[in-house]
């Protein structure tokens, strides 16, 4: 068996160890501190915690105008371990992609990475009652890096020092949920395959006027959720928004619009609080809908853009929630018209929904 894994070893070196190889690995330690968000989140910070990232790193070459675009960015994927020390929330493991952007000559390279989290204790009425971060096993999880990076030495190793801030939330598709943020320093070597990696930079692409003049987008959102109150059960969204966009170069595009918010959980917890709570006041045929108006920034790299969005609830009858929402996720183009969205929305801290949608850009 020792064999086996030694002529992996030295099989994996002789393929990714050839000239000009785009490959890297990565790997880092990392040690920080909880962020409460919420005054019931102070009793689950018990010690600091620490883990480590894993990363393989694909270097961009040239080939393609996004990556000059970008000052030729990586990708790649991640492994994440979290020890929270912390009893009630255990420890989390994580696994998704990543970009790392740079600046300042390529010292400093900024990380923005999304993927699916595992604890390995979600809340139990019973055996982890003080587990109010994560409603179950499976969540997402979003992590923010900003680091600087060495120059290469020893012919293929660099260093790196910087602050990670990672986020977990399941988007309350199950209660309770109120997620945690860490914010962590973080140590890391990197190998480089290639000593010599060289870029086949395009000279010849043709300067684009990428400004266009106002677009329409409809997009239809939707997903299930469950309320604050907890086992009070899963119900199905449907958000809709009607936007105007404006590109205003290559990288960037404005928004503005207004959208609907039909979301069954919250008409259900209408109807628990008219019966839990009379002293309120609040009636059982309040109006469970909501409507907002927001504005937002899309960041365009190829076919996937970032978009962030902030709204305000024009319309919210029952008033739980605060006035303020946000939104941030990932569009991706399947061609001109036609998209697809996977987004979170929040109050702020507080998550209230994993979003899944399609969308079409008139």
């Amino acid at each position: 068996m020792k064999k086996t894994y030694l002529l992996f070893l030295l099989l994996t070196i002789a393929v990714f160890g050839q000239n000009n190889n785009p490959f890297a690995v990565e790997a880092s330690v990392i040690r920080g501190n909880i962020l409460p968000h919420t005054e019931d989140m102070y009793h689950l910070v018990n010690g600091h915690p620490k883990g480590f990232m894993l990363s393989i790193i694909k270097k961009t070459d040239g080939s393609k105008e996004w990556h000059q675009a970008y000052n030729y960015p990586d990708y790649g994927g991640y492994f994440l371990y979290q020890d929270f020390k912390s009893q009630p929330l255990g420890q989390n493991y994580a696994a998704g992609a990543f970009y790392n952007f740079y600046f300042w000559k390529r010292r400093l390279q900024f990380r923005l990475s999304q993927g699916i989290g595992y604890t390995t204790n979600p809340y139990d009425k019973e055996d982890n009652s003080k587990n109010k971060a994560f409603g179950n096993r499976w969540m997402a999880n979003t992590n923010f890096g900003l680091t600087y990076n060495t120059p290469v030495f020893l012919k293929a190793i660099s260093l790196q020092a910087g602050l990670l801030f990672t986020h977990y939330s399941n988007g309350r598709v199950v209660s309770p949920n109120s997620g945690i943020n860490t914010y962590m320093l973080n140590l890391g070597v990197n190998y480089h395959f290639s000593e010599d990696f060289k870029r086949q930079v395009d000279t010849t692409t043709v300067q684009k006027n990428y400004k266009e003049p106002i677009r329409y987008n409809f997009v239809f959102r939707t997903g299930i959720n469950e309320s604050p109150i907890i086992n009070s059960g899963q119900y199905p969204f449907y958000h809709i928004a009607f936007y105007a966009d404006k590109r205003i170069n290559r990288k960037s595009a404005l928004q503005l619009g207004a959208e609907l918010f039909l979301t069954k959980s919250i008409e259900e917890y209408i109807n628990y609080f008219s019966v839990a709570y009379p002293e309120d006041g609040i009636d059982a045929d309040t109006d469970y809908r909501r409507v907002g108006i927001f504005i937002g920034h899309e960041l365009i790299i190829n076919k996937i853009s970032i978009e962030a969005q902030l709204g305000y609830y024009a319309y919210q009858p029952f008033k739980k929630d605060i006035a303020i929402y946000d939104r941030v996720g990932m569009k991706y183009r399947f061609s001109d018209k036609f998209f697809g969205v996977l987004s979170l929305k929040t109050h702020l801290f507080l998550a209230e929904a994993l979003e899944i949608g399609l969308g079409y850009r008139l």
